[in-house]
């Protein structure tokens, strides 16, 4: 069934060989990926794509063989397999139409929506399902877990599910990014490889051949000579947000992460959860009891690093712009205060958004760290998004 594709490839010059196709077929009976487009389409890429300079070539042939694949109805799969016990569970969660979410109004802001909570706290007696008053399930209070309501404080559920929560009343455990994560693409190495600020230094290690010739030529004999090694001396201070939803971006902010570790030797790294606030961490397991202050990066590390924030900038409001509106946390300042501190502690700043440009407007947060990070100092995790930020850094 696939051999149309196999000849969609040959016929748009993509260079595929009949091994690599073989491999293609192997994955796809190894059930690597079921039933996401997506998926098919990267995992494809992937095994079939040697040159990213071919990326184009395979995305027309792609569409010329695929065309439609994303309108396939899932109910006759959803026929053909079980359904798993956990999905029945679920049930119980709320599921409300557009006109329906339309008809809740949010609490009437941060200051009332905390005096709120805590009044509730102090009546409330027991457990609550449905409704839209108390701390429960699978209703449309502003507490709780499983409803919907357009700003909440999210109690008692394991992950985000409209992305709509003001503040995450439950300790979540992030783990750690691999910097030894193979890469799958060698796109954002190639673009990290344009902020570079060649240096000779250290130990003379390194066979210095022009040198070697030259003296020996001027002194009749073999007269070896060594030289430091060239390094790439530009500086780098890593900030990467973790958890929540950033999720579904942990792989692609892996291989960037990995990218940076074996193209940078001057780098340092600090993990963060949606927007800077007064501490920091290297380790996700000790990020509660091993925190870093902010004030203490600040101070450490001078204007000559280059300064790179990571993460999809997707928040509430009141995470960026109000005292006390960290979603796990009471913040003395906002975060905007705090990125205002970095941004003039690092003249040279960017932050890299995983989330697809066209679809930044409709964030109200991402226009806020924008405004004040600078217009330009924010790209997407893209090949030209990258290739734009080094730009940017460089200069």
């Amino acid at each position: 069934m696939f051999l149309p594709f196999f000849e969609a490839l040959r016929t748009h010059n993509v260079p595929v060989s009949l091994r690599e196709f073989l491999a293609f077929l192997e994955a796809m009976k190894a059930d690597l990926i079921t039933y996401d487009v997506e998926g098919f389409y990267f995992l494809a890429r992937t095994i079939l794509v040697k040159d990213e300079r071919n990326i184009d070539r395979f995305d027309r042939a792609f569409a010329a063989a695929f065309s439609g694949l994303e309108e396939i109805s899932t109910d006759a799969v959803l026929e053909a397999v079980d359904i798993p016990r956990e999905w029945l569970e679920k049930m119980a969660e709320k599921h409300l139409s557009d006109a329906e979410k339309a008809e809740i109004e949010a609490a009437g802001g941060f200051d009332k929506l905390m005096e709120t909570l805590k009044k509730r706290l102090e009546e409330q007696k027991g457990r609550h399902q449905g409704g839209n008053k108390w701390v429960g399930t699978a209703g449309t209070s502003p507490f709780g877990a499983y409803g919907y309501n357009p700003e909440g404080v999210r109690i008692g559920q394991d992950r985000s599910r409209h992305q709509r929560a003001v503040k995450v009343w439950d300790k979540r455990e992030f783990r750690n990014l691999d910097d030894t994560v193979e890469l799958g693409t060698r796109n954002i190495k190639v673009a990290l490889k344009r902020l570079r600020r060649w240096a000779r230094d250290g130990a003379n290690e390194e066979l210095d051949l022009n040198g070697t010739i030259r003296a020996t030529a001027e002194h009749g004999y073999l007269d070896v000579k060594t030289r430091p090694e060239r390094r790439n001396a530009v500086r780098v201070l890593l900030f990467l947000d973790v958890g929540g939803s950033m999720d579904p971006h942990v792989r692609v902010v892996e291989e960037l992460f990995s990218a940076a570790r074996a193209e940078f030797k001057h780098m340092e790294y600090f993990y963060f959860h949606n927007c800077l606030y007064e501490g920091v961490w290297r380790d996700n397991r000790r990020r509660w009891n091993a925190q870093i202050p902010t004030h203490e990066v600040l101070r450490t590390y001078g204007p000559e690093y280059k300064c790179i924030f990571v993460g999809d900038a997707s928040m509430s409001p009141y995470e960026v712009a109000y005292p006390g509106g960290a979603s796990e946390h009471w913040n003395e300042e906002s975060g905007a205060t705090w990125l205002a501190r970095a941004r003039t502690q690092w003249p040279s700043v960017l932050w890299i958004n995983p989330v697809p440009e066209k679809y930044w407007s409709y964030t109200q947060s991402i226009a806020m760290i924008q405004e004040v990070m600078g217009p330009d100092c924010m790209v997407p995790m893209t090949l030209e998004g990258l290739s734009r930020g080094m730009k940017e850094l460089t200069r």
